[in-house]
């Protein structure tokens, strides 16, 4: 069960709230560590013990790359392992008939990402590969990141975690807990359009892409928030 209105952390500028977020998403692997999942004092990395795998949700342009990067940072030995790699290439997309909606739920392997969170969450005594995404190149890179085996927390970010279909719950069901993050529309929309540009679209065709495919999906998203276990507030950050 995930609460009905969930617990609410707004972050100031500098985001010193995050060191507190932190600290509690590695207190559980450190209990692991020092048992082994069992009590035993075994150690990680040696598949004894699961690792932790946490999600940050939210729409296209929220932030969830930057929050995901600065969590890391403040965990040493964490990985960010995105959703993106696992959008379908557009040989692929092109032969469903799906390039015009990139990015979509539809656009991604859905079953493939549950399927490599399992694994990460095995914690195995060797390392696990997972795919990237070349934002140059808008196409997923398989091997991308190395997860090494001595990793206790994995954060994962991407737009659909929380969607209440069959394939995104088995997603979520990977996963220890997930955060909605929010910030100011007008600063996220400004963002997207400024991404699209910044690789290659014209900004009026930027500006028609996110009112006809990122904005539905953006709405899509917002209605799976009363799933997570945490919203944070990104407005007034400053990375």
């Amino acid at each position: 069960m995930h609460p009905v209105n969930p617990p609410r952390t707004v972050l100031s500028p500098d985001g010193r709230e995050l060191a507190e977020l932190a600290a509690a998403l590695v207190r559980p692997a450190a209990h692991r560590e020092a048992t082994g999942g069992t009590g035993e004092g075994t150690g990680v990395g040696t598949g004894s013990g699961r690792r932790r795998l946490v999600g940050l949700c939210g729409a296209p342009g929220v932030g969830k790359s930057l929050l995901a990067q600065a969590l890391v940072a403040l965990m040493p030995g964490s990985v960010a392992v995105p959703m993106d790699g696992f959008h379908l290439a557009d040989v692929t997309l092109d032969a469903q008939g799906l390039r015009d909606r990139k990015g979509a739920p539809e656009t991604f392997d859905a079953r493939g990402y549950a399927a490599l969170l399992h694994r990460l969450g095995e914690h195995a005594p060797w390392p696990v590969y997972a795919p990237g995404f070349a934002r140059d190149l808008e196409q997923p890179l398989a091997g991308a990141i190395t997860v090494p085996p001595e990793t206790d927390v994995v954060v994962t970010e991407g737009n659909y975690l929380l969607l209440d279909r069959p394939e995104w719950r088995a997603v979520r069901a990977e996963l220890d807990e997930v955060w909605f993050l929010v910030t100011d529309e007008q600063v996220r929309r400004a963002r997207l359009v400024d991404r699209h540009v910044a690789f290659g679209k014209d900004p009026d065709v930027a500006r028609a892409w996110v009112d006809r495919v990122d904005q539905p999906n953006a709405d899509l998203v917002a209605a799976a928030c009363r799933r997570a276990d945490r919203v944070v507030d990104l407005t007034a950050w400053v990375p």
